[in-house]
């Protein structure tokens, strides 16, 4: 475990958490985008605001916060800037939707993703904005790119002189506790820029934070706009607010409850699901039968059964041929640990497969953030052992993340 703590003086300095309009007792939780409109936008008065966001940056009633705040003449927005997959969400995996205008603003649109330091700091230049506001929706996994897109605009932000803003959302599944290795330095990558957990347990005003008390070497000016109502142990569907995927492979909340176990698959020559209707809920690959889920049923999970099941992808691993393996059933969300879970999977599918196999690249490193979960399991480790060899670090984590927590 890396994280050196930095003075939380010196942080507080350039970080403002501003002060929520009070919802009743009877309300559902508000987002920081309905706390940012019932307050009259009174941060971004007299600024040229730029927003960072997707399909899932809406209103209670499913209007986008872009076209609401541009109809909207308290505001002066003047540019969006897209993530990973766009800013209407075209673009699958690994794409983006590019420059352009938006039809239906005709706001300018710049493209993000893959863009971190000064290359990014020139594209707020280049808007003209004096403030980057952040409203996208997580899922509360290391490896889900939108709060590395968060920590790069953070950074960029500092660099090119503007202001940042972030407006928070509920984590989905709940901001209850940390779970799973560390990310170690040395693989730092877009699905994980920082030594965080894998399961952070954190909502992104509480990440942007963190990030800006730990690790951004020059803080950037932040303003967090918070929630009202929303406590630690409720998932989303619990909040009434509407899910939009905030990517095509994660369509509903049920996917982002396994997601930062089984998205390890990819790391593997197994399928994770994609090109099927239950992404990173269906897992399996050529060869595998009902072994595999007796074999993940023995482990007594918490929280989970396991079905065997066969599906044919339409794209990705696998695309057009069907397959043998595993559908993942959470019937306890409460006692269902997504991290112990996939590693399990992971264990109990080189055992009980002879053609499991990480790919080449070994691209799980850089998911679980060091080579330990490949090695070990390599060596016959099971789940209890895996687990057990981050406890130190994750503790360590959880002592600097409860610094940041904003929510009970």
């Amino acid at each position: 475990m890396h994280l050196s703590r930095r003075s939380v003086l010196a942080a507080a300095s350039v970080t403002a958490t501003l002060p929520a309009v009070p919802a009743t007792a009877a309300e559902h939780p508000r987002t920081g985008f309905e706390q940012l409109a019932a307050d009259g936008y009174r941060v971004l008065d007299g600024r040229r605001v730029g927003v960072v966001t997707n399909p899932t940056g809406i209103t209670r009633d499913a209007r986008h916060i872009v076209d609401v705040m541009h109809a909207d003449p308290r505001v002066r927005l003047t540019a969006v800037f897209g993530p990973e997959h766009g800013f209407r969400g075209t673009a699958q995996a690994g794409g983006s939707e590019g420059r352009y205008d938006d039809p239906a603003t005709g706001l300018p649109v710049y493209d993000t993703y893959l863009k971190s330091g000064q290359p990014l700091a020139d594209v707020f230049t280049a808007s003209g904005v004096d403030t980057v506001v952040f409203d996208i929706q997580d899922v509360g996994a290391r490896f889900y790119t939108y709060i590395w897109t968060l920590y790069d605009c953070m950074e960029a932000a500092g660099l090119a002189g503007k202001s940042f803003v972030v407006l928070d959302r509920p984590n989905p599944v709940t901001g209850r506790s940390a779970q799973g290795p560390v990310l170690h330095r040395e693989f730092a990558t877009f699905v994980g820029r920082q030594p965080i957990a894998q399961a952070h347990g954190m909502t992104v005003a509480e990440l942007a934070r963190l990030f800006n008390g730990e690790f951004l070497d020059g803080p950037v000016p932040l303003e967090t706009v918070l929630m009202t109502g929303w406590k630690r142990d409720r998932f989303l569907d619990a909040t009434g607010l509407p899910w939009v995927p905030p990517s095509p492979n994660m369509p509903t909340p049920d996917t982002a409850l396994v997601y930062s176990g089984t998205c390890m698959f990819e790391g593997t020559n197994l399928s994770e699901g994609r090109g099927t209707t239950r992404p990173f809920e269906l897992l399996g690959a050529e060869g595998v039968d009902g072994r595999w889920a007796a074999a993940a049923n023995a482990a007594g999970l918490p929280g989970v059964r396991f079905r065997e099941a066969y599906f044919t992808p339409t794209f990705s691993k696998f695309q057009g041929k069907t397959v043998g393996g595993v559908q993942i059933h959470v019937h306890d969300r409460a006692a269902f640990d997504p991290v112990r879970t996939g590693i399990a999977l992971l264990v109990t599918a080189r055992r009980v497969w002879d053609g499991f196999a990480w790919r080449p690249d070994d691209w799980i490193d850089k998911l679980t953030g060091s080579t330990r979960v490949r090695t070990m399991i390599d060596a016959g480790a099971d789940t209890d052992e895996v687990v057990g060899a981050w406890q130190d670090e994750l503790a360590a984590f959880r002592r600097v993340r409860g610094q940041y927590l904003l929510y009970r």
